[in-house]
């Protein structure tokens, strides 16, 4: 069993994971789930207009997630949603914070994988379970816990 992985690249940034990083990450986070996830690597101008659209933020972010909502006569399909991530954004927000792009981009991908499960961090109970998933799944793969910086 595993997820599979459509992977879209809207980008010219260089160094970027590829189809086996994201199979691995996403995988690690799914579990024994089969399914399809769609993986689009965006710049900031069409990740600011999902932003705003969809969470009235006009500004890039790192990722975004769209779990998928299957009508009534579709619920057997096994698309668990589109991600959504900022390849600009991504590489600044390792640079600014310090940390190997890769590990930052591992996050990432998981980070939007639980969302696409349904895992959230809307107050501090769901933040609390949804980062210790990240930290457990995150040092499994062999990169450092994404938070150990933050107070």
């Amino acid at each position: 069993m595993s997820v599979d992985i459509d992977l879209q690249v809207a980008t010219a940034e260089q160094g970027l994971p590829g189809q086996a990083d994201f199979f691995k990450w996403v995988n690690a986070a799914a579990g024994e789930r089969t399914a399809e996830v769609v993986i689009r690597i965006v710049d900031e101008p069409e990740s600011q207009k999902l932003n705003a659209t969809f969470r009235d933020k006009d500004k890039p972010t790192n990722v975004l997630s769209f779990p998928f909502e299957a009508p009534v006569q579709c619920e057997d399909m096994n698309l668990l949603g589109d991600m959504v991530i900022c390849a600009p954004v991504i590489m600044r927000e390792a640079a600014e914070q310090g940390k190997d792009v890769m590990a930052h981009w591992a996050h990432m991908a998981i980070h939007g994988t639980l969302h696409l499960l349904g895992y959230n961090h809307q107050n501090d109970v769901q933040a609390e379970e949804m980062e210790g998933l990240e930290k457990t799944i995150l040092t499994g793969l062999g990169f450092p816990e994404p938070y150990q910086d933050e107070v």
